[in-house]
């Protein structure tokens, strides 16, 4: 059980480093580039780090609900930190599937079409809510490393 504890650790800290690379190292690199060229930096940046994301989606609450009755023997056993894991993973879940559905797609449409102004509305919408996932997503490790001791 212990190796399946490493990979739901290792799956939320790629997602989570993923964000916080983006958000706090490439996006203050990238600012100084022109559009016509920051822009497509990141549709190709987000099509690269997406697919581990996907994974992480998928694997993570598959993970999480596997130990959740391995280890504590059900839904109903559950200490509290793993129930505020749980609720903040479905709340960043569920804001990746909007970026991913809503303005990640238009970033690549505005990018492919050579549409900047549209291109960089959605990035800004993006980074808004990689700024809002990567607090949750630093509060839910916090939130595993405390609870779990």
């Amino acid at each position: 059980m212990s190796y399946l504890i490493a990979i739901h650790g290792l799956l939320a800290m790629l997602w989570v480093g993923g964000m916080f690379f983006a958000y706090m190292i490439l996006r203050p690199a990238a600012q100084p580039l022109e559009a016509a060229h920051r822009l497509p930096l990141w549709a190709r940046t987000f099509g690269r780090f997406f697919p581990w994301v996907w994974a992480a989606v998928v694997l993570l609450p598959a993970s999480g609900y596997y130990l959740a009755i391995a280890r504590f023997g059900g839904m109903a056993a559950l200490p509290p930190y793993v129930n505020i894991m749980q609720a903040l993973g479905v709340i960043m879940i569920l804001l990746y599937l909007h970026l991913f559905f809503a303005p990640y797609r238009r970033l690549r449409q505005g990018v492919g079409s050579g549409d900047l102004v549209k291109a960089g509305h959605a990035l800004t919408q993006i980074r808004r809510l990689v700024a809002i996932n990567m607090g949750l997503g630093l509060i839910t490790i916090f939130v595993a490393l405390v609870g779990a001791n």
